[in-house]
């Protein structure tokens, strides 16, 4: 038998429970810092320690020993475990949970499919910078036979090196290892900079390992710091003169400026530059701010390419210069110099003619905003040309919008009657979104690429599209994270139906946890982001439609504790669904088809360019004709 028995543990978590917390149990003297305990509730007690209180679970035979122990300190009061029905449905909420409220969650998985399934859908916080804990189970260490479940293959630490492929990873061979895997865990999760999902992977046998006399000061506790300013070396008057000279600046704004945004204004209106900013972080710059030219990239907007066409100067900060937020390497074709501001050397170095300042956005704008003022820097007294030229092309592209607004039905051969546009449903959508203090996640494909070019933000947080890995069912799933949010809050997923049909256990979830939330389903009966893709690029789409009508309505009402509604015909009508949505007391599916086709009202275009299909050949031409 075990060290600890289910009555130890027990008196053990309900001792820490009605001290306070770990730490206060310690320094009150009601727990002892060496205890005879095992390896399983040694995890759990670190977690603690790191203030992870959350357990988003798909339990099987290769984790009833961690289950056993989760059962036992939610008992105590001291964490909640949340059963699920898809590991890849709880590391979407895990994710949200961390992205929207800051709060750290663990995913829990038995050996083999269950871990891979959780391991595909951490391409969203590896993509999206969120620290999310993975504890995943394992085969044996003793090496008896095959262990079901595991890869199949006479070879050690196969599902480590899977891992390790995606991120940082440790697997608890050595029970007494565990001070350092957590210490490395830890400084995944919580980094300051670029967080992402750590895999803690669990042998099964030594889930329940004796750790006699085991020190609790050995659970690591404190995040690492962040890096702070970048380092000077004359590189911030070398970048000051630079900016004085450029005639047509963008700055470009990515993630990593998450928390910069006072000083990226100021910045702005000092070096007469406009800002092209990502979809992760609308909202940054007030979407109504005369130099927010909104996002750019092969789904940019008017504006927003137009400045990166344009601009012979750009101000790149914390991004990473994905695919199609730059037009694969081909966005800044007239750039002469590049300042990069970046905690990654990697990313601050990505371009060429490059002065890279290799620090946190914030603390580095204020000394070269420092440094301009001492090289005589001033914001203009009037209008340059070129702020008049990029706002022209705002003008337009505000002009651009509405014509598809004043529009918000066509007629859909599929449907054989008039229905909403993509454009009209998620305008409606965000503004009511808007008013109703309600934050919006988007789902992959077409409702994701026309939202980030609709969605009018005033703040940051309002929005939240993983436009990393652009994982379908994420939106949906991340509605979990209202339930799990110790300051709850009302989410709404827009999802098209082929996202929505790879994760529709949130109907059951949602319920069963709490969830208050509505589903916005928009259905086209395909693909329409990659059919679309297809036409522009081979004059018709393949094998990215069905023929299969489905009554989505009829499955919510399905699930008991679901409201399902019909959007109706028009903007009013779907604002009015909503209305009624908000005010139920749980999750919601509000239905509408929408339309696909070659009218250009029904869509919000394309106005940059993408390395992929038969484009290739030109766009990787073009980029290296650039040669940036």
């Amino acid at each position: 038998m075990a060290i600890d028995a289910s009555e130890t543990r027990r008196r053990r978590a309900e001792a820490i429970a009605a001290a306070g917390g770990l730490e206060a149990a310690l320094a009150s003297g009601r727990l002892s810092r060496r205890i005879n305990t095992t390896l399983s509730e040694a995890i759990v007690l670190g977690l603690l320690r790191q203030d992870v209180r959350k357990f988003l679970c798909v339990l099987g035979h290769g984790s009833t020993e961690m289950g056993e122990i989760l059962r036992i300190y939610q008992n105590a009061g001291l964490l909640r475990t949340y059963n699920v029905r898809s590991e890849i449905e709880a590391s979407h909420a895990a994710a949200a949970l961390r992205w929207v409220t800051g709060e750290k969650a663990a995913v829990v998985t038995s050996i083999g499919p269950g871990a891979l399934h959780a391991l595909a859908a951490s391409l969203v916080p590896a993509s999206d910078g969120l620290g999310v804990w993975y504890l995943l189970g394992d085969e044996t260490t003793q090496d008896e036979g095959p262990n079901m479940q595991q890869v199949p293959q006479h070879e050690q630490d196969l599902f480590l090196r899977l891992c390790s492929i995606m991120g940082r990873a440790y697997t608890l061979h050595t029970p007494l290892a565990l001070a350092t895997a957590l210490r490395r865990g830890l400084n995944t999760v919580d980094h300051p900079h670029r967080a992402g999902p750590f895999y803690l992977l669990l042998p099964m046998n030594t889930q329940p390992a004796a750790l006699p006399g085991f020190n609790l000061d050995e659970l690591p506790v404190g995040a690492p710091p962040p890096l702070g300013a970048a380092a000077d070396q004359g590189s911030y008057r070398r970048a000051a003169e630079s900016l004085l000279r450029a005639e047509r600046i963008v700055v470009k704004v990515g993630g990593g400026a998450r928390q910069a945004g006072p000083e990226l204004l100021e910045f702005l209106a000092l070096t007469d530059a406009v800002a092209v900013t990502s979809p992760l972080v609308s909202g940054i710059i007030p979407y109504r701010h005369p130099r927010n030219m909104t996002v750019g990239g092969s789904k940019g907007s008017i504006c927003g390419n137009f400045a990166m066409e344009n601009a012979d100067e750009l101000v790149a900060v914390g991004t990473r210069f994905v695919c199609q937020s730059d037009c694969s390497r081909t966005g800044y074709p007239r750039v002469q110099q590049v300042i990069n501001i970046n905690t990654d050397t990697g990313a601050a170095t990505h371009y060429g003619k490059t002065l890279a300042l290799v620090g946190d956005a914030g603390p580095t704008l204020l000394r070269l905003i420092e440094a301009l003022r001492q090289a005589g820097a001033a914001s203009p007294a009037a209008p340059s040309p070129w702020f008049l030229a990029c706002s022209q092309k705002r003008q337009e592209w505000e002009a651009f919008k509405a014509q598809r607004y004043a529009q918000p039905a066509l007629y859909d051969p599929l449907w054989g009657k008039q229905v909403l546009t993509q454009p009209a449903v998620i305008k409606a959508a965000t503004d009511w979104a808007r008013s109703a203090g309600a934050v919006c996640f988007f789902d992959a494909g077409d409702v994701q690429a026309n939202g980030f070019q609709i969605v009018e933000d005033d703040r940051q947080g309002r929005t939240y599209t993983d436009t990393g890995a652009s994982y379908m069912g994420f939106a949906v799933s991340a509605l979990l994270a209202t339930a799990l949010a110790d300051r709850p809050f009302y989410g709404l997923a827009l999802s098209g139906d082929g996202s929505f049909t790879m994760n529709p256990q949130i109907l059951i979830d949602g319920v069963q946890h709490g969830a208050r939330g509505c589903i916005l389903l928009l259905d086209n009966r395909r693909m329409g982001a990659i059919s679309g893709l297809q036409c522009a690029q081979y004059g018709q789409d393949y094998a990215t439609a069905d023929s299969v009508a489905v009554d989505y309505v009829a499955w919510g009402q399905a699930v008991r504790g679901v409201l399902a509604l019909d959007g109706g015909p028009t903007p009013g009508s779907l604002a009015a669904a909503l209305d009624q949505a908000r005010a139920h007391e749980g999750l919601s599916l509000v239905h509408l088809p929408v339309y696909y086709g070659p009218d250009e009202l029904g869509g919000m275009g394309v106005f940059g360019r993408w390395n992929v299909g038969n484009w290739c050949e030109s766009t990787q031409a073009l980029r290296h004709q650039i040669g940036l």
